[in-house]
């Protein structure tokens, strides 16, 4: 989807600025950036970072999107959402401070806004799916004068709707420019189009009320649930001239991978050079392997990763000797594909000897 991007790797304490409640399972987290690493977390709308957290004695890793309103200058914004007991989540909806500090990596990522002046940007969210397209929002209507935005946000009702303020002030600025329109499942609206699921048959008739015409010079932005996203772009095929105008996040599948290694189909054996911060570790598949990045982490337990699902691309890597086979994913795009990227805790060896470049 776009040029290959090189990226810094690395852990980074944060110290928590600002935490501010949106609705009973969901916070924001406003997080300081020093000067000294200002470079380091600059960021494209769109892109995500992965926190680093011990609970309890056992470590967590969550990806997050960062969230910029407007009117933020510096530093950056998480929105974090409960979606069950324990985790992460858990923790920072109802434990986390200000003072406390989250560890973070740096910016990663390739969801951004197509670089087309003037074209209609078509934003459909569900959930917390708002956290990125906000931004991205935001960006499409600062950047380019000659833009329009649109926004579909599903939501399970009212009250469960994110950054809805903000949302409004974005409104509120760019009068002529940004249409929103809010579907809620749960909870019966004035028109019969905005209650219920979104859905194939009741997308088409959204985005004819925003003007998206088949075939015209818009683009298209997918956050939310497997199933929100699932059922857009196959409703969204028919639309577009080519894949280049539906662009997708996932936070997660919604099911257990249908393709992940089996116990008796583990990774071949061989060996692994990783470089990472600047040092190469050289290490070995194990008998219990069954992707790359299991080896790697048990020589370098710093290596990034988050999902372990190829969906957030926290663990991508340079091929640099060797081959790999890569498993289902949605993080890289063509370019990265074709510049040799992939992803660890996707990949296996297909040779007796990789080499990895996570600096890359």
């Amino acid at each position: 989807m776009t040029d290959v991007m090189r990226r810094t790797t690395g852990w980074y304490r944060l110290p928590v600025v600002d935490v501010t409640h949106l609705t009973d399972d969901a916070v924001a987290i406003g997080l300081h950036v020093p000067p000294s690493l200002a470079d380091t977390f600059a960021l494209r709308a769109g892109q995500h970072v992965t926190v680093r957290h011990v609970l309890n004695g056992r470590e967590l890793r969550r990806s997050y999107s960062v969230c910029l309103p407007p009117q933020w200058r510096s530093g950056l914004r998480l929105v974090v959402k409960r979606l069950g007991p324990g985790g992460f989540a858990e923790y920072a909806t109802t434990a986390l401070a200000v003072g406390d500090t989250l560890e973070l990596g740096s910016p990663t990522g390739d969801f951004q806004l197509a670089a087309r002046p003037g074209a209609h940007h078509v934003l459909i969210a569900g959930g917390s799916g708002i956290t990125p397209l906000l931004t991205m929002a935001a960006a499409a209507l600062r950047e380019d004068p000659a833009c329009r935005v649109s926004l579909i946000y599903a939501n399970r009702d009212s009250g469960s709707v994110l950054l809805a303020d903000e949302l409004a002030d974005l409104k509120d600025a760019y009068t002529d420019r940004f249409f929103v329109l809010h579907v809620l499942t749960r909870e019966t609206r004035e028109s019969e189009l905005l209650s219920g699921h979104v859905d194939a048959h009741r997308l088409p008739r959204l985005l004819a009320l925003l003007g998206a015409e088949p075939g015209a010079e818009s683009y298209f932005y997918l956050c939310g649930p497997w199933a929100l996203v699932d059922s857009a772009r196959r409703a969204l095929a028919e639309w577009c001239n080519g894949p280049d105008q539906v662009r997708f996040e996932l936070f997660s599948t919604g099911a257990p991978s249908r393709d992940r290694a089996a116990p008796a189909d583990r990774a071949r054996p061989g060996r692994i050079t990783a470089r990472l911060g600047g040092r190469t570790t050289v290490t070995a598949m194990a008998a219990e392997d069954r992707v790359l990045l299991d080896a790697v982490l048990r020589a370098r337990p710093e290596t990034p990763y988050s999902c372990r699902d190829g969906l957030c691309g926290s663990c991508r890597a340079k091929v640099t000797a060797g081959r790999v086979t890569l498993g289902r994913q949605y993080a890289l795009g063509a370019a990265e594909l074709a510049g040799g990227y992939t992803l660890a805790c996707r990949a296996r060896p297909a040779s007796d000897e990789v080499g990895l470049d996570f600096d890359a």
